[in-house]
């Protein structure tokens, strides 16, 4: 678990990496810098209120707040020491599993940046990245993992395909709707070795995400770990192809890490929960329907400059969905019967119950509160600023000397 947690901690800062050769020079550290600063500000938060919010409590015994959010009996981690396991049937401290969701807790705000990179101040970024959490993060959490209502309603999400994936998605798409378009669209990536870099260390952190999920060592573990893999390199392959057939008929590096991407976000929901062959599928059709997505957002002129709306909630939603038809109780007797393997309509009744409920939510707290937080501080830069660059107009350094 040390491992996974140290695993997941690795995808934040190659989320920085992969933004950061995405965007353009005058912006590199911007946007690396809000990657960066939830390392800080979340873990902090986590320890003081977060983890009780999320982990206090559950509903089958009336000690959370109606299924919604946890008690704060643990403000602080009150009561928690190094010698408290995490439970009778995972006997390792309380601790290493804070730390494990801590990471969870940092990356999936960071996640939304890169939908308005180079378009909102940094102070407006901190309010966000703290009450986005409270508000958005955490009720998911506990309503899907730590006891709440969705989970007594039997709805399933292995590793963050509906808490991480569809609610940063959707949330990064009202930004996007809310501060409007770049003045400057940029000339494209400024460095694609570091996306390269990013890349790698996000699809090696990911077996940290996925398979450290299962919280064990087990034959679990090991199908959620494989399926990692097939799907990404599924979805990577899938994509190439579809941009060396179609467009501009040529296979481009930054097409197949995306793909990939894609296809990690997708098996996030249903890693542990399906079988390998489910999971190849998973990643073909990843490839397939976030490329549509991306291309949707672009055919609209919503300006996601990194594709945060088609890659991470469309993959989050997909995948979701998906184990509504592929989920097998013999890959996982904890998890639930598919469709497709005889079971009933009724758990994928629930999946799209909840990634509606988490996607909505998602979206309309985040545009409202945007509009809140401009009336305390200005959310969208000054137009001079954004032409010269935040990485200057707010941290006043640069990426690299000329």
């Amino acid at each position: 678990m040390i491992i996974a947690t140290s695993l997941v901690m690795l995808m934040t800062p190659g989320l920085a990496f992969f933004y950061g050769g995405l965007s353009c020079k005058k912006n590199i550290l911007s946007i690396m810098m809000q990657s960066f600063v939830s390392l800080g500000i979340t873990s902090l938060l986590w320890i003081s209120i977060g983890y009780t919010m999320c982990f206090s409590g559950d509903l089958a015994h009336g000690t959370d707040f109606s299924g919604i959010i946890g008690n704060f009996d643990r403000v602080f981690l009150h009561g928690i020491t190094a010698y408290t396991p995490h439970s009778a049937d995972r006997n390792f401290p309380e601790f290493i599993f804070i730390a494990y969701q801590m990471m969870f807790a940092i990356i999936t705000p960071a996640l939304i940046t890169g939908a308005f990179i180079n378009r909102v101040t940094f102070k407006s970024y901190i309010i966000f990245l703290i009450f986005w959490q409270i508000f958005v993060y955490y009720p998911f959490v506990h309503m899907i993992w730590g006891g709440g209502i969705l989970a007594q309603w039997g709805v399933l999400d292995f590793a963050g395909g509906i808490t991480v994936h569809a609610t940063a998605g959707f949330a990064a798409l009202a930004s996007v709707l809310f501060v409007g378009k770049r003045a400057e669209q940029g000339d494209g990536p400024n460095n694609i070795p570091l996306v390269a870099i990013g890349t790698a260390l996000l699809w090696f952190g990911w077996y940290g995400f996925n398979a450290g999920s299962e919280l064990n060592v087990d034959a679990i573990t090991a199908q959620a770990f494989l399926n990692t893999d097939i799907a990404a390199s599924a979805s990577a392959v899938t994509w190439l192809i579809i941009e060396w057939t179609t467009g501009k008929k040529k296979p481009t590096f930054i097409g197949l890490m995306t793909g990939a991407v894609a296809g990690l976000a997708t098996i996030t929901p249903a890693a542990g929960y399906v079988s390998l062959d489910a999971a190849l599928f998973f990643g073909l059709l990843a490839g397939v329907v976030c490329y549509l997505a991306v291309k949707f957002v672009e055919y609209k002129g919503w300006d996601d400059a990194l594709d945060v709306w088609g890659v991470h909630g469309v993959g989050g939603v997909l995948g979701t969905l998906l184990l509504g038809f592929f989920g097998s109780l013999a890959v996982n007797p904890h998890g639930a019967q598919g469709i497709l393997n005889g079971g009933s309509p009724v758990f994928f009744l629930k999946q799209l119950t909840a990634i509606i409920l988490a996607s909505a939510w998602g979206f309309v707290f985040t545009l409202a509160m945007l509009k809140i937080i401009n009336v305390l501080v200005p959310v969208k830069v000054k137009l001079a600023d954004e032409l010269q660059g935040l990485d200057l107009a707010f941290h006043g350094e640069v990426a690299r000397r000329q």
